[in-house]
């Protein structure tokens, strides 16, 4: 059954009374955004409290830090399909990141899915295979944020077969030069965005450093090592662990002062459980990996555990936080829960290990958020980084930010990362959480956990303040405004 069709953005703008009249006079550079919470709070069944109206004008008129991102760069993502780039350039590369997953659990056949994004398939005939599986997943957190991103870039209410031509072409005219700069600030209203590049360098000098700051990858420091990889640059013959620690060490010379934090993924691969491992025990080890010699799994935790905090405490030394990957797992059919639940505890005592190291946890250890907020109130140096949650599950992500307003500091808190390849989802992703915390706040008002005034008070630290402060982002800025440009 066709949807009822949605307000245009003057009527709800018009509706919505404080946040329109506001919108009109400021002529905000991120109207789009705001135009979409209107939209989203006007076509509820129940009518916009005042509260939660003035709370909304905050909550979208505020810069927002984006503190996850794997977006390629702009000039590589205008180049189309190719290796290290994107599988296509049409309307279904939206669908490419994270909504492919629920395509693919909806039961949608893999050779089905892989055509899909593939360059090979025409638009229309892209429509035909995702058809059948678009009702099933167009409502998840996943769904939501393309849809809300196809909606307000390209004015496409419904996907069908006759609003496909019309998607396409909103994706060729809107895919050009200053595409990211438009998404991410002129709709999203993003202040930066921080990117850990998926590439196999440990960091990526971007063309838009100020727009895109970067992490320092350091897995590749301590999983393998990745001694291909991060070697050769330096110009550092790897023959024993401490030539090694020189490679890790040249890494965080030559790019700490640029990269905003470092970041580690490989909670997709074991627990955090990272023990103080001493040289003399991780040195065999390394010194048969070397050779290319098999090592057990108890031996190998030995060697990733002592060079994981050799890397920490680089980072730590050069006042670079340390962001780590907890809970749900991207992709499908790969999730082992049962290890999952072991992170919030490991997180808890990797903070006793290194007190002067400040920890953020990533995805609020999803579905395990109870765990990791317990935490950030146990621990001066843990800070949970909601990023990806409100795509995951939009509704436990409000959940957790009311319980984290009520539990622990505020300054603990980093509300927003996109998480995404392509930019375009972006933007949806951007609205569904600005949406939460408005919601969010307007809740803890209603029930009378918080005055209206405490809520506004917390808007700014929340959405780009905590950010800014943890990841020193004015300094960092300035340094990448007299940076050597990206080659």
């Amino acid at each position: 059954m066709k949807t009822n069709r949605l307000l245009t953005r003057r009527d709800c703008l018009n509706r919505l009374g404080t946040i329109g009249a506001a919108l009109v006079a400021l002529d905000m550079p991120h109207a789009q955004v705001v135009a979409a919470a209107a939209r989203g709070l006007a076509s509820s069944s129940r009518p916009a409290s005042g509260r939660l109206k003035v709370l909304a004008r905050h909550v979208f008129e505020a810069p927002l830090i984006d503190t996850h991102e794997h977006l390629v760069e702009e000039k590589d993502r205008l180049k189309g399909p190719g290796p290290g780039r994107i599988s296509c350039d049409d309307w279904a590369l939206l669908f490419s990141h994270y909504l492919n997953s629920d395509l693919l659990v909806a039961g949608m056949p893999k050779a089905d899915v892989d055509k899909f994004l593939s360059a090979d398939a025409d638009p229309e005939t892209k429509w035909q295979l995702l058809a059948p599986y678009w009702p099933a997943v167009k409502n998840t957190g996943y769904g939501q944020a393309v849809r809300i991103a196809i909606r307000e870039l390209y004015g496409v209410e419904d996907l069908s077969a006759t609003s496909i031509s019309k998607l396409q072409a909103g994706y060729e005219k809107t895919r050009r030069p200053g595409f990211y700069h438009r998404i991410l600030r002129q709709y999203a209203g993003i202040e930066s965005c921080q990117v850990n590049h998926l590439g196999q360098e440990p960091f990526r000098q971007s063309d838009m450093p100020e727009l895109l700051m970067q992490d320092l990858s350091i897995v590749g420091m301590f999983a393998g090592p990745n001694i291909g990889q991060y070697a050769p640059a330096t110009g550092i013959d790897v023959k024993t662990l401490s030539d090694w620690h020189r490679v890790i060490n040249w890494w965080f010379d030559r790019y700490s002062k640029h990269a905003v934090a470092v970041k580690s993924q490989q909670a997709y691969a074991r627990d955090i459980d990272y023990a103080r491992v001493p040289p003399e025990k991780a040195e065999p080890v390394f010194d048969r990996v070397l050779r290319k010699e098999r090592v057990r799994a108890e031996e190998r935790k030995l060697l990733e555990d002592h060079l994981f905090w050799h890397a920490v405490d680089q980072a730590t030394a050069h006042n670079l936080p340390v962001k780590l990957h907890t809970g749900y797992y991207a992709g499908h059919n790969s999730m082992p829960l049962s290890r999952l639940r072991h992170n919030a505890g490991s997180a808890a005592e990797l903070c006793r290990l290194s007190p002067d190291t400040r920890f953020v946890f990533m995805h609020i250890c999803y579905p395990y958020y109870e765990e990791i907020l317990a935490v950030a109130k146990q621990w001066t140096n843990a800070h949970v980084d909601m990023c990806w949650s409100w795509i995951i599950n939009p509704v436990a992500a409000k959940e957790y930010l009311k319980k984290h307003i009520l539990t622990a500091p505020i300054n603990k808190l980093l509300p927003f990362g996109g998480d995404y390849i392509p930019v375009e989802p972006v933007l949806g992703h951007a609205i569904i959480a600005r949406r939460g915390i408005a919601q969010a706040l307007s809740e803890l008002v209603e029930e009378r956990w918080l005055t209206l005034a405490d809520a506004v008070e917390l808007v700014n630290p929340i959405l780009n303040g905590n950010a800014r402060q943890l990841f020193q982002l004015s300094k960092k800025a300035q340094s990448l405004r007299t940076a050597k440009p990206a080659q």
